[in-house]
């Protein structure tokens, strides 16, 4: 069996998986999250995005972030009625909110200035045929991760634009069952959205 149509194939399942928990708010997806980058590393720096495959190292610290971080919070099954062991409001749960519009523009100049860092790096010290598109969703993954990590509904608008440009990125690169895979992110992206939007709880 192809070594591309093998990694694709496991990326996929994990993908699924890892998904079906995020829309959840399950703190398992953190577990989930530090096996995947492994598989998609791997299938990334051989189909030559090396943007993309350094960025699972981030994935993976990302992953340890947000495991701690979530895991304070002891009512992740349910984030909208966090209990203390009493039975009573747990105010220090983490709960799903909307981003806060102080932190946009700090959130903007982070994408600006790794997508730039990444551009370059991309142009000087590798052979990147696609390094403004490679860079462009490095970088946005970055800022949804940090997003996700503070249980930040948005945080799925900012996947739906990665997901959506990394579709044809992949079917570029022709790893076309990655792409699809992508696409599917797409679809669950804005379902993620609505979900946890609903479950706001400002």
């Amino acid at each position: 069996m192809d070594w591309k149509l093998i990694l694709q194939l496991a990326g996929i399942i994990l993908g699924l998986l890892y998904l079906w928990l995020e829309y959840h708010a399950d703190i398992r997806l953190w577990v989930i999250g530090l096996v995947m980058p492994i598989v998609h590393g791997v299938l990334y720096y051989r189909s030559g995005l090396y943007a993309d495959c350094s960025m699972q190292v981030y994935y993976v610290l990302a992953g340890l972030y947000g495991w701690h971080v979530w895991r304070r919070n002891k009512s992740h099954r349910n984030p909208n009625r966090p209990k203390t062991a009493a039975g009573k409001p747990n105010e220090q749960a983490l709960k799903i909110i909307h981003t806060p519009w102080r932190q946009i523009p700090a959130l903007l100049a982070a994408y600006l200035c790794a997508h730039a860092g990444i551009y370059l790096l991309l142009v000087r010290f590798t052979n990147s045929t696609v390094p403004f598109w490679d860079s462009f969703t490095t970088a946005l993954s970055i800022v949804a991760m940090w997003m996700l990590s503070r249980k930040q509904a948005e945080q799925w608008l900012v996947w739906l634009a990665v997901d959506l440009t990394t579709v044809g990125l992949y079917l570029y690169k022709e790893i076309p069952f990655t792409a699809g895979l992508y696409l599917l992110y797409s679809a669950l992206a804005v379902a993620g959205y609505l979900r946890w939007r609903r479950q706001v709880t400002e």
